[in-house]
């Protein structure tokens, strides 16, 4: 069964792919490989890579993780408006994986080396989409243009990877789905699930588990995740960029991330909406 999309504003630039997640048949796309500049979703690789370092043992889960001064920053996440900001690794990558923390993000990078994790989407079979830079308080023209970009395609493939357990291995997979499970932002694809935003790691609503991450800008808006439900698995990118429109795009790119979102809770769940009322 595919998933059709709904009408997408022509206004944006769009990359979607959304794919069975146990057969990798696609089941709906529009421009996948147009690359976008994707606000959080590169923390992801960030993630894998301190996934990665924990499994190797170069890294220790209780480990505490300095903050550079020069790369303290606000804006998304709470770490910043705590009082005690030390945190171990795991901790602080669960911060990311919750609240897309930009001072435990920035603080990870810093700890594992910006050309490192860099490296990581590239060393994944990625072309077009990675990590790559840490989050600035404000992007001057001497500085990376954005700090992540990706496209459709790659980053549907990364959740299907994720899913399987195929990234690096399947501690890594599972380490880095287990903080993605924490994500508390279903205000995009995942709005049409009817998920508890707070907690939502063990199967809830209808039988589904989401594993997600989503970014924000005033010019964008990305989910990207892994879906399952009783009646199916999906892994999906949805990413929509307006960078120079004269208007703010995100109510009519929102409406379309939700109606997409509603034809993933119909094909993982095998249920109309009407259904919904019954639980």
């Amino acid at each position: 069964m595919s998933v059709e999309l709904p009408a997408l504003d022509e206004r944006a630039s769009w990359s979607i792919r959304i794919m069975d997640a146990d057969t990798g048949e696609l089941l709906a796309e529009h421009a996948p490989h147009t690359q976008c500049e994707t606000a959080s979703i590169g923390k992801i690789f960030l993630l894998i890579e301190v996934a990665r370092r924990l499994a190797e043992g170069s890294l220790s889960a209780d480990q505490i993780v300095p903050i550079p001064a020069e790369h303290v920053v606000e804006d998304s996440g709470l770490l910043y408006r705590m009082l005690k900001q030390s945190l171990c690794v795991h901790d602080a990558a669960l911060l990311v994986g919750a609240f897309s923390d930009n001072l435990a993000t920035n603080a990870l990078i810093a700890l594992c080396g910006l050309e490192e994790v860099r490296a990581v989407a590239p060393s994944l079979g990625y072309a077009d989409t990675s990590l790559h830079d840490y989050i600035r308080s404000e992007r001057t023209p001497d500085l990376p243009w954005t700090p992540s970009y990706g496209t459709g395609a790659e980053l549907a493939d990364v959740m299907r990877r994720l899913g399987a357990g195929d990234v690096i291995s399947p501690t890594v997979s599972g380490q880095v789905m287990t903080w993605l499970a924490a994500n508390a932002d279903t205000s995009m694809v995942a709005d049409s699930l009817l998920l508890d935003p707070l907690a939502h790691v063990d199967a809830e609503y209808q039988d589904m588990v989401l594993r997600h991450k989503t970014g924000s800008t005033s010019f964008a808006r990305v989910d990207v995740g892994h879906l399952t439900g009783p009646a199916g698995a999906l892994a999906y990118a949805v990413a929509a960029n307006w960078k120079g429109s004269a208007e703010d795009l995100r109510a009519p790119v929102t409406d379309a991330m939700r109606a997409i979102g509603e034809q993933l809770r119909r094909h993982v769940t095998g249920r109309d909406r009407a259904d919904a009322t019954m639980d």
